[in-house]
């Protein structure tokens, strides 16, 4: 690398971090704020606290790393645009695809950095953050819905009339089998428990009807174990449940719900792809940061920097409108996560088109 490319790519990386240091001290301080209360009505000791913000804080740091690699980007070009070195550097003889290299060392660098601090190191520490959060801020659950239905197999459906999450155990159960649209097999128990010991399921005062065709067969017994696809988890508290799995844990999950035929596959499906996506915004982002900034205007670089705040807002709005529509199912989750990436690549490649050379 030539010194002009330490020149930029050490500006360019310092200016993202002091962003990045600037944005989660605000979202830190303002978050404190609003869970002050909750931490003096709990008696949060001072360690805890300090504990939960040491987690929240690379959490939110690699939440905002597409808009605030943007951002920095726009700030600096727009700086050097400004003082007329983007001109120098293009007078000199340096093209613009070679003025691109120091951004692009920095923008991937970053996105290396990220996507192993999403796949593994903040899940691992959400784990902590999450169960914080549940035990101060949010209310205790009980699971208190009555007639719940869930799908446990392709083939298979599970039926409790009520659920308790303290004991563990559930009342009037029925497992059915049905193939080709017959009953094949009605399990049914006046009472389910769970066995922690063995990690099984013990039905109580249990039934078993199996059907061939039009001869049934029927066997009853007082109690029997069993082991079923759903765990005690699957009724508790899911709040941010797929923000504590690491890339790999979520890849199980997934492939445990494909065998389940769950429903709720897609918002596990959203935070996968996301992983991989952010990474790839930030590259993006940062080259449009740098097209859009790179020309000298009247008037200084504050138009450059509005304009790269609200391009930075439409990615959002783009983001959160496409990942809405993938959570009711309206559009595939793969889809959805890249849109915005997608548009904005399109958006850039008209934008090179105007780049001075």
């Amino acid at each position: 690398m030539k010194i002009l490319d330490w020149y930029i790519l050490k500006k360019f990386l310092s200016t993202f971090f002091f962003v990045v240091l600037i944005l989660v001290l605000i979202i830190s301080v303002i978050d404190f704020t609003e869970k002050n209360d909750d931490f003096i009505e709990h008696s949060v000791s001072t360690g805890e606290i300090f504990g939960y913000y040491f987690d929240f804080i690379p959490y939110i740091a690699n939440l905002i790393t597409p808009i605030t690699v943007f951002i920095a980007t726009v700030f600096i070009t727009s700086k050097m645009a400004g003082h007329t070195e983007i001109v120098a550097m293009l007078s000199s003889g340096i093209s613009f695809e070679r003025l691109i290299v120091p951004y692009l060392i920095g923008s991937v660098l970053i996105a290396v950095f990220s996507f192993f601090l999403n796949g593994w190191i903040i899940p691992n520490a959400n784990k902590d953050r999450i169960a914080f959060e549940i035990k101060y801020v949010k209310k205790p659950t009980n699971y208190d819905e009555r007639d719940i239905h869930l799908k446990i197999a392709p083939e298979t459906y599970a039926y409790m009339q009520s659920y308790n999450n303290r004991s563990n155990t559930g009342n009037r159960f029925t497992l059915e089998r049905i193939a080709n649209n017959e009953l094949k097999e009605k399990l049914t128990a006046r009472r389910i428990e769970w066995d922690s010991a063995q990690a099984k399921w013990t039905l109580k005062n249990w039934t078993l009807h199996t059907f061939d065709g039009d001869k049934e067969k029927f066997e009853k017994g007082i109690e029997r174990d069993t082991t079923l696809s759903i765990k005690p988890k699957d009724f508790g508290n899911t709040f941010g449940l797929y923000q504590t799995m690491t890339l790999n844990e979520l890849n199980d999950h997934i492939d445990e719900l494909r065998s389940r035929g769950a429903n709720d596959i897609p918002i596990y499906l959203i935070e996968k792809y996301i992983r991989y996506m952010s990474p790839f915004s930030a590259i993006i982002l940062t080259l449009i940061g740098l097209i859009m900034s790179s020309r000298k205007r009247r008037g200084g670089s504050s138009l450059q920097i509005a304009v790269g705040f609200l391009l930075a807002f439409v990615y959002i709005i783009f983001f959160i409108f496409a990942k809405s529509l993938a959570e009711v199912n309206s559009i595939s989750p793969i889809v959805a996560v890249w849109f915005p990436n997608i548009i904005f690549s399109l958006i850039g490649v008209v934008l090179y088109k105007t780049v001075p050379r």
